[in-house]
């Protein structure tokens, strides 16, 4: 998110960041290194007088024109809308209930820095979670602030991303520069997408049905429309094409990759006769954040039993495909030994090893998507923080490579530049990339709503009390 409001002519002031690795790499990018801007912060025990002061940036009421972020709403499952006003009103009532803690302190910010703008995000879930539609609960709130609150559901492929991820974004801009109506940004690119996405929706926007209060929800707002005369989605080819090839069968052969935590130091230096895409050159020409002659964070996962299997999948198998693949590998694996002279006895210990060796462990019944090979030709599906822990929702698509993606393609993937350092090793990494906002949709957002701040500025005759201390 803040990349996005940088890249839309932001500048990032400050952050309140939990994850340590994600904190330093918030110090790295924006900072240049500061430790200060670099340090971990958790948001219960950090008030907006603690930060600004911790910074040298004086009164909150000065410091901040926008606040962006992402506080949980797990925490507000079975909360309804008069819980969350004494919430809102009340700041001990996380001793009542201590699942609103960190909303409490999310509007600890709002009212301690009076923001002109703030935006949230959130998985679509946010509108229907435990029977509430959260993010209708929070605009009410906000709205009581004194803000004109909308929300919607985007999706980042329709914005210049390599990947159909649905997000819920919660607008708040002052009353004074906006009293009516935020617009949303206008979509840039134009994809059909899977039936999958639109039944998510549909479950998501399941609430909207209904009433809130005594009339119809005056906050959701459609998201616009893409047309099919946009240029098409940025497919994952188009986002990965131009990366090193790492040929995973091959490295293991040659013991260049082994079993241990993957520090991302070894430079890799970009094929000299890859021809970028333009998005691929935009990854790698980034205003800020230009790419270095040589990759350093283009590391794999050690996955030796699955890589054959990886190469035998076809785009977009999932893990029944891929099981069956694995079986009949099996099968043929068996009757190649049984062709050597020595048939293998249904059950022994060579066997059951030799299954272990080729099939995985997991009831193919159950959580189809866990495994998935991209299709070049399209965006990629959705990328979790559980890339973290492991990566087989986004196998690479191209089967002579037969691996899992790097954590440099996860960022392709997700829009961050390729000059954008991750903090720490692989797995804090993918997590951190899994769990952000792609930069080029924070960036859509961001201008969007500028660009009407701006213009209510400019139209403005009379006194406007919030912009006196704002440059």
């Amino acid at each position: 998110m803040s990349l996005g409001f940088q890249a839309a002519g932001c500048d990032i002031t400050a952050a309140v960041e939990f994850d340590a690795d994600a904190a330093r790499s918030h110090g790295l990018n924006f900072h240049g290194g500061d430790p200060e801007h670099g340090k971990a912060r958790d948001i219960t025990n950090t008030k907006p007088a603690d930060l600004t002061r911790d910074l040298g940036l004086g009164d909150p009421a000065l410091a901040f024109d926008i606040i962006v972020g992402g506080p949980p709403c797990q925490a507000f499952a079975r909360v309804g809308r008069s819980k969350l006003r004494e919430v809102s009103d009340h700041p001990e009532a996380f001793r009542h209930d201590k699942r609103a803690r960190l909303y409490i302190e999310y509007l600890d910010y709002v009212e301690a820095c009076s923001p002109l703008m703030v935006v949230m995000e959130n998985v679509p879930d946010m509108l229907n979670h435990g029977g509430h539609n959260i993010a209708a609960e929070v605009c009410e709130v906000m709205s009581s602030k004194g803000y004109t609150c909308t929300y919607t559901l985007l999706n980042a492929a329709f914005y210049g991303v390599p990947q159909m991820r649905e997000r819920m974004f919660l607008v708040a801009v002052r009353k004074e520069l906006l009293p009516e109506r935020i617009t949303l940004p206008e979509p840039t690119h134009w994809i059909s997408l899977p039936p999958g996405y639109e039944g998510s929706r549909s479950v998501a926007l399941k609430l909207l049905n209904r009433t809130f209060g005594s009339s119809a929800d005056p906050y959701y707002q459609p998201a616009p429309q893409a047309k099919r005369g946009l240029p098409g989605a940025v497919s994952a080819e188009d986002a990965l094409g131009d990366l090193p090839t790492i040929d995973a069968r091959k490295m293991l052969e040659l013991g260049t990759l082994k079993r241990g935590a993957r520090r991302m130091s070894d430079a890799m230096p970009y094929p000299i006769s890859s021809r970028p895409s333009r998005y691929a050159a935009l990854m790698r020409e980034w205003p800020g954040f230009e790419a270095k002659p040589h990759l350093v964070d283009h590391v794999i996962r050690y996955l030796p039993r699955d890589y054959p299997l990886f190469a035998r999948l076809n785009p977009g198998d999932q893990y029944p495909e891929a099981y069956r693949h694995a079986v009949e590998m099996f099968h043929e694996a068996v009757e190649q030994k049984n062709a050597g002279g020595k048939p293998l006895m249904e059950g022994s210990e060579e066997w059951n090893a030799l299954w272990k060796s080729i099939v995985p462990p997991y009831d193919a019944s159950k959580f189809p998507n866990k495994w998935r090979k991209m299709e070049a030709d399209k965006p990629a599906r959705t990328l979790l923080a559980h890339l973290g822990k492991d990566s087989y929702t986004h196998i690479h698509y191209d089967s002579k490579q037969a691996r899992t993606i790097s954590v440099r393609e996860a960022a392709r993937l997700q829009s961050f530049p390729d000059g954008f350092r991750f903090s720490g090793t692989m797995n804090p990494a993918f997590r951190q990339i899994g769990n952000a906002v792609p930069p080029l949709l924070a960036k859509a957002v961001a201008e969007a709503l500028l660009a009407q701040i701006t213009a209510a500025l400019d139209a403005s005759t009379g006194p406007m009390c919030l912009t006196t201390r704002r440059n």
